[in-house]
C-alpha cells in the first residue's frame, strides 16, 4: 500500500454544337464553383454550430402574489387625527395600489373581515375573499375598498385560516400577507398559531402586519414582521416599506472559505433551507464568475434560512438573515483537497473495488468512493476501509489544502476454488500464526469460484454436505501473489 500524494484540339463545330459544348463547359465550371464553395462554407458552418455553447435558460421569476386582509371591523370609523381610520386607511390604500399599476410579475386579491353583519350580534364567521388573484384587478380592488362600510368584529386568525385557500395552487408564486388591522383578535382565535401553521406548511410567507392608531407590536411579533403605524404620517411610510420589501430584489453571494480565508473554493451543490419550515427554498451548485468571484444569488429576503454545502462531510450554516434590497456575504469556511485512491497496474476484475471512507475515529460513513477515481474532502483526517479480500483498514489519511493524497494498494491476485461438490467451508487468512476469517464459501455455488484477493498466505476449510462426517473436511494452505492466479483444490488428494 502505497500513500502519495488534378483539352481538346480545336476544332470547328456547328454552332448548335459549340453553344451546347460552351454550356456544358460552363455547367461543369459552375459545378465544380459550387463544389469548391460547400467544401469551403458548410465545415464552417458545421463546426460553428457544433462549437456554440448551449443556449442556457434562466429559470423564471417567482410570481408575486399580495393578498391585503383588511379591518372593516366597527372600530374603523374610530377618529385618527385628521379623519377617520376607515377613511385614511381606504385613501392610502388605493394610492399605493395605483403605484402598484404597472408592476410586472405581481398579482393582488382583497379579503375584509369585520364588514358584512353589525355587531352587537357578533359574528367570527365575518371574513370573506371579495377580490381574487387575477391580472388587472386592482381599479375593482379599489372599487371595493371604496364602498366597505364597518359594521362588526376582528376575527383576525379565522380570516388568517381562511387566507390559505385564497392562493390558487402555484410551484413558483411567492405568497404574502398584509394585515392592516386598527385592534387585537375579538374571536378567541390564535393569530400567532394559524401563521406559524401557515408558514411551516408552505402556504405562505411571514406576513406583514400594519397595526393603525395604536402599537400592537407585542400582539402580532409572533404572527410575522410588524410595523406601528400608531400615527397617520406612518401609516403611508409603512405600506411603502412592505411593499419595498415584498417586491425589491435582494442579493447574496456565498464564500466558501479555503484555508487562508479566501473565497477559492467552488462547484459545490448549495441548499438553502426555510429555517422556520424547514422546507428546501432554492438549490445552487456554486460559481465563480468571470472574475473569480463568487455568484450573485438573487434570494427572497422576507425569509431566514439554514444553509447546507454538500462538502464531504457536509458544513452548515444556521439563521442567515438577509436585509432587503441589500447586497448580503455569507461566508462559509470549507477547506477542501482531494483523495486519491487506485490500484497499482490495471485489473479489469477490480472495477467495482470501493473504498469507506469516515472521518478519523468515527464510524459514520461519509462516502463508498470507487477505486481509480479522485474525490474532493475537507480538509482533515480521514480513516479507510477498502472492501477487497481481506478488508484493509488504513488509519488517519490527512487530505490537505487543494493537494492530491494518493492511497495505492498493491495489484491483488485471483484464487480459483474448485469443488466437486457443494458443501460447506470457510477461507481464511493466516496472520503471525492466527486464522482470521474473510470469507464462507457459497453452500449452492457452481463447483468453481474465483475470489480476487491480496498477496498474502491463506488457508481454505471445506466439507461436502453429501457427508455426515467432520473427519472428510478437507484443509488447504495456499499463497496469492501480486497480478497472479492460484488453482485451489478443495478435495482429497
Amino acid at each position: 500500500m502505497v500513500i502519495r500524494e488534378k483539352g481538346m484540339g480545336k476544332k470547328k463545330m456547328p454552332g448548335g454544337v459549340r453553344a451546347w459544348s460552351w454550356f456544358v463547359r460552363t455547367g461543369k465550371t459552375y459545378v465544380l464553383f459550387l463544389s469548391l464553395l460547400l467544401l469551403i462554407v458548410l465545415p464552417g458552418l458545421f463546426f460553428t454550430v457544433r462549437g456554440q455553447k448551449p443556449q442556457e435558460k434562466e429559470k423564471p421569476k417567482p410570481l408575486t402574489r399580495i393578498l391585503f386582509v383588511f379591518d372593516a371591523s366597527q372600530s374603523m370609523y374610530g377618529r385618527w387625527q385628521s379623519d377617520m381610520k376607515i377613511n385614511i386607511a381606504q385613501k392610502l390604500l388605493s394610492n399605493l395600489l395605483d403605484s402598484l399599476m404597472f408592476v410586472d410579475n405581481l398579482e393582488l386579491a382583497l379579503r375584509v373581515y369585520g364588514h358584512q353583519k353589525p355587531f352587537p350580534p357578533q359574528d367570527c364567521d365575518d371574513s370573506k375573499l371579495e377580490v381574487p388573484f387575477s391580472d388587472n384587478n386592482i381599479k375593482k380592488i379599489k372599487h371595493v375598498l371604496k364602498l366597505l362600510v364597518p359594521k362588526g368584529t376582528t376575527p383576525i386568525a379565522y380570516s388568517l385560516e381562511k387566507s390559505a385557500k385564497d392562493f390558487p395552487p402555484c410551484d413558483n408564486c411567492r405568497n404574502i400577507i398584509i394585515l392592516i388591522t386598527d385592534g387585537l383578535e375579538e374571536c378567541s382565535g390564535d393569530p400567532c398559531a394559524v401563521s406559524r401553521a401557515l408558514q411551516k406548511q408552505g402556504v405562505i410567507l411571514k406576513p406583514f402586519i400594519i397595526g393603525i392608531g395604536k402599537d400592537f407590536k407585542n400582539a402580532f411579533d409572533c404572527v410575522g414582521t410588524y410595523f406601528d403605524a400608531s400615527e397617520e404620517a406612518n401609516f403611508s411610510k409603512a405600506l411603502n416599506v412592505v411593499i419595498s420589501q415584498a417586491l425589491n430584489s435582494t442579493t447574496a453571494q456565498v464564500n466558501l472559505l479555503d484555508q487562508e480565508d479566501n473565497p477559492t473554493e467552488t462547484n459545490v451543490g448549495m441548499t438553502f433551507y426555510d429555517s422556520y419550515s424547514g422546507l428546501i427554498k432554492y438549490n445552487f451548485i456554486h460559481t465563480l464568475n468571470s472574475r473569480g468571484i463568487p455568484d450573485t444569488l438573487y434570494i427572497d429576503p422576507l425569509l431566514t434560512y439554514n444553509l447546507v454545502v454538500h462538502t464531504i462531510p457536509t458544513v452548515e450554516k444556521d439563521s442567515i438573515i438577509l436585509t432587503p434590497g441589500k447586497h448580503t456575504i455569507i461566508p462559509v469556511t470549507c477547506p477542501q483537497g482531494y483523495l486519491q485512491i487506485k490500484v497499482g497496474g490495471s485489473n479489469a476484475n477490480l472495477r467495482n473495488l470501493q473504498c469507506i471512507v469516515r472521518r478519523k475515529g468515527k464510524m459514520a460513513t461519509l462516502n463508498v468512493q470507487p477505486f481509480n477515481t479522485t474525490e474532493k474532502y475537507l480538509v482533515g483526517s480521514y480513516d479507510l476501509e477498502i472492501l477487497c479480500l481481506p478488508r484493509l483498514m488504513i488509519s488517519d489519511v490527512e487530505v490537505l489544502q487543494s493537494n492530491t493524497t494518493t492511497v495505492e494498494i498493491p495489484v491483488p491476485g485471483i484464487a480459483v476454488i474448485q469443488k466437486t461438490t457443494n458443501g460447506y467451508g470457510s477461507l481464511f487468512v493466516e496472520e503471525d500464526n492466527r486464522l482470521k476469517w474473510i470469507y464462507n464459501f457459497r453452500d449452492n455455488a457452481p463447483n468453481l469460484e474465483s475470489l480476487i484477493l491480496q498477496p498474502g498466505k491463506y488457508r481454505a476449510v471445506f466439507r461436502s454436505k453429501f457427508t455426515d462426517r467432520t473427519i472428510y473436511t478437507v484443509e488447504k494452505t495456499f499463497r496469492v501473489e501480486s497480478g497472479e492466479t492460484v488453482n485451489v483444490k478443495l478435495y482429497q488428494n
